[in-house]
């Protein structure tokens, strides 16, 4: 990291990375932490202020937590003064942050009960609980087989549907009973059988994989020459999409094969690591269980003209 560069935390979260890099800062350095929940500004506004309560006013970066999403980050930092070509670092740690799943009320975990909600921004969207009460069943299993890579969709949209004519859905505990019910209980699976169920919900509830697809879009023209881009996944179809778009920024050039020379004039944007990603260590397991699922790759932005 550079003392003095300019840093962007696209899920502030818990505020653990933005802490992480504000500290590394010194008074040249500039961070913009963003997150679509109110909850996770105000916490990583408080772990910062602490985290730099000893640090002289003079010998301080610059931090900016702001409340919004991927689609809106590229205007919030220009309008910060931020713009193409500026930023040394980019973050992005997908998926749902632990304060967001330890809090029943907030309704993403069947581990406790509570609202069927699932809305990062409480304060605006559809719940979890109206798609499972208005979309039709064709729907919710394309739904449920889309965003969760669920096998039995198609039976368990048949088993929402149904019940749903009875009574609506309206608890975590609730939905968890009628997919357990439907996939014929745990039957010894080391994981819950509703687990495919609350993330493709959770997906869909707050558009996920729309955003990503938008950071992944204005990312490379904001990152300096040289510098990082690290994105953390927890599930097969975000890392398939950033795989894809690293691979083709890696690549360059488009024309077929058969073509004797360029004539695309496309150059590499990214270099890109070779492999599958990284993934937890068993340390890291023993310490975060929730780690099992995440893999974090990393690209670094070229010369604007594709040489290293």
């Amino acid at each position: 990291m550079r003392r003095d560069g300019t840093y962007v935390d696209c899920t502030a979260g818990g505020g653990g990375h933005a802490v992480a890099i504000a500290v590394r800062l010194g008074p040249g350095g500039r961070l913009v932490a963003f997150d679509r929940d109110p909850s996770a500004v105000a916490a990583t506004r408080d772990r910062i202020d602490r985290a730099l309560a000893a640090v002289p006013t003079m010998e301080r970066p610059r931090v900016d937590v702001v409340h919004a999403r991927f689609s809106e980050a590229p205007g919030e930092l220009a309008a910060r003064g931020i713009g193409p070509g500026t930023v040394d670092g980019l973050l992005a740690d997908l998926g749902v942050s632990s304060p967001q799943l330890d809090r029943s009320e907030r309704g993403f975990s069947f581990g406790s009960d509570g609202p069927l909600d699932m809305r990062m921004d409480p304060t605006t969207g559809p719940t979890a609980a109206d798609l499972v009460m208005t979309l039709d069943r064709r729907d919710l299993r394309d739904l449920l087989r889309d965003f969760g890579d669920e096998r039995e969709a198609g039976r368990i949209a048949t088993f929402l549907v149904r019940r749903r004519a009875e009574r609506p859905f309206e608890t975590t505990a609730d939905l968890a009973e009628v997919v357990s019910a439907a996939k014929g209980g745990r039957r010894g699976a080391k994981t819950h059988p509703a687990t495919k169920t609350f993330q493709a919900l959770r997906i869909a509830v707050n558009r996920e994989l729309d955003e990503l697809d938008a950071m992944l879009g204005w990312g490379p023209d904001l990152l300096a020459e040289g510098g990082r881009w690290a994105v953390i996944t927890f599930h097969s179809g975000e890392d398939r999409r950033v795989k894809r778009r690293f691979a083709e920024l890696r690549k360059g050039c488009i024309c077929p094969p058969s073509s004797p020379v360029c004539i695309c004039g496309k150059q590499p944007v990214l270099a890109v690591p070779r492999g599958t990603g990284t993934t937890a260590s068993e340390g890291e397991l023993e310490a975060n269980a929730r780690a099992r699922s995440a893999r974090l790759r990393v690209a670094e932005r070229l010369a604007r003209g594709g040489e290293p």
